[in-house]
């Protein structure tokens, strides 16, 4: 049986999901059109006026919104409600160029909170769990989004932030915690300690764990899952449009349902701005529906999906997004060819490499190049250098099978890439600081 935070809304009908979708983006645009400058500028610009907009048949009509545009109207330009009715701001984790800073009214917290009480109830979580939050907190919206999600469920709630990893596994411990909600990065190295301390999954009660804020693969989870003994579930969202929270993995977990009574989605050609059927890849724009202070109408993601409306045996009718196969700028274009790091990580650990891996790229006489360090697990480390030279080769050959491009392999000593307690970081692009 499944359990549903709000069943009306979860296993709503298609006509009646559409009913609210439309009344509430008319309202969204007038309430966005008589309250921000810049967003009014742009839709003067394509000559659009918001009685143009009756239904969510009409979103096509107006402009979209990048993060560029977020990063000109910086701090205040995108802002819909006086900052007396504002009561906290989120920003993102990205270090180029201003932060994009999110505004919430109270009311935007509850329904963000709302939404992150889905995820959780989806997941299995009720009031009798033990919820331990290992997300960064702060500005980061992972921790507070979670947080304030596992409060309403009425879970007893960690707010243990991330690091001090053998810390966080004691009170894991002593505290029985059942759900556990972090990046999976950091997800797959409490395993890692859990291990190193000697102890196996019998030794805690997790039952799930949420995990979201970075791309990941199919085989990390079951590697994370193997290591915890948990189910794992993903979790997605933006700064931008809230935080985690805008979609959530359900006990089937093929794709995310996404809270369309909230955020509209929309998937479009990433180079002509046309949208496309269900089905068909592309990049994913939100639209805010219910958003009191920071609405964005149709906001480029630049993540890579696609939607379907198949029906799902959770019973739930929300729409589903795949998980993004990377972002349209995470991509890396190596030699002419799109490479995304998720494409490494599946090889690695279908070859029964660690998820601990930095892939640098950088050009040498007008030629890319692509190094890859891997991490090797204790057991598969050899004194012998022909041995070690044989994996590197097997492991590029893999690789190269994959991306069809030849990669440099360097297999690394355990533990030594730095780990990371928020988002990995596992990419350096050095062309970008000749170029």
């Amino acid at each position: 049986m499944a359990n549903y935070w709000n069943q009306e809304i979860e296993c709503m009908s298609r006509e009646d999901m559409k009913k609210l979708q439309d009344e509430r983006l008319v309202a969204q645009v007038k309430h966005v059109y008589e309250n921000v400058e810049y967003y009014r500028n742009l839709m003067d610009e394509k000559g659009i006026k918001p009685e143009d907009i009756q239904s969510i048949d009409d979103i096509h009509k107006l402009p979209f919104l990048t993060k560029a545009d977020l990063r000109d109207a910086y701090p205040y330009g995108l802002l819909a409600k006086p900052l007396s009715e504002c009561v906290r701001i989120q920003s993102t984790s990205g270090t180029t160029g201003k932060r994009v800073v999110a505004f919430y009214t109270q009311n935007d917290i509850e329904l963000w909170e709302n939404c992150c009480a889905r995820a959780i109830v989806a997941a299995g979580g009720t009031k009798d769990d033990v919820c331990q939050v290992a997300y960064g907190y702060g500005l980061f919206t992972g921790g507070p989004g979670l947080n304030g999600g596992s409060h309403k469920v009425g879970c007893l709630t960690l707010p243990m932030s991330s690091g001090n990893t053998e810390r966080q596994i004691g009170f894991m411990r002593d505290l029985g915690s059942t759900i556990i909600c972090c990046t999976p990065s950091y997800a797959a190295y409490i395993g890692e300690t859990l291990h190193e301390m000697g102890l196996t999954p019998d030794d805690i009660s997790l039952k799930a764990g949420i995990f979201g804020a970075e791309p990941w693969t199919e085989e990390m989870r079951k590697s994370i899952e193997k290591s915890l003994g948990i189910k794992a579930y993903d979790i997605y969202g933006l700064t931008e449009t809230s935080g985690p929270g805008v979609s959530f993995e359900c006990c089937e977990q093929t794709g995310m349902h996404i809270n369309e009574d909230h955020f509209y989605p929309e998937i479009i050609n990433p180079d002509t701005g046309e949208v496309l059927p269900e089905g068909e890849v592309g990049e994913l724009v939100f639209t805010s529906l219910t958003k009191e202070a920071f609405p964005l109408l149709r906001y480029r993601t630049r993540d890579l999906c696609v939607l379907s409306r198949k029906k799902c045996s959770c019973g739930r009718t929300l729409i589903k997004m795949r998980k993004p196969m990377g972002r349209s700028d995470d991509m890396l274009i190596i030699r002419g060819v799109n490479v995304f790091p998720s494409q490494i990580e599946t090889v690695l650990i279908e070859q029964g490499y660690s998820p601990n891996y930095l892939i640098e790229v950088d050009r040498v006489n007008n030629t890319d190049t692509l190094d890859i360090s891997v991490e090797m697990n204790p057991e598969q480390f050899s004194d012998k250098m022909k041995v070690m030279q044989e994996q590197e080769k097997a492991l590029a050959l893999a690789i190269k099978t994959m991306l069809g491009i030849n990669p440099k392999v360097h297999l690394v000593s355990p533990k030594s890439i730095t780990r990371s307690e928020g988002k990995a970081v596992r990419v350096v692009d050095r062309r970008k600081l000749h170029d």
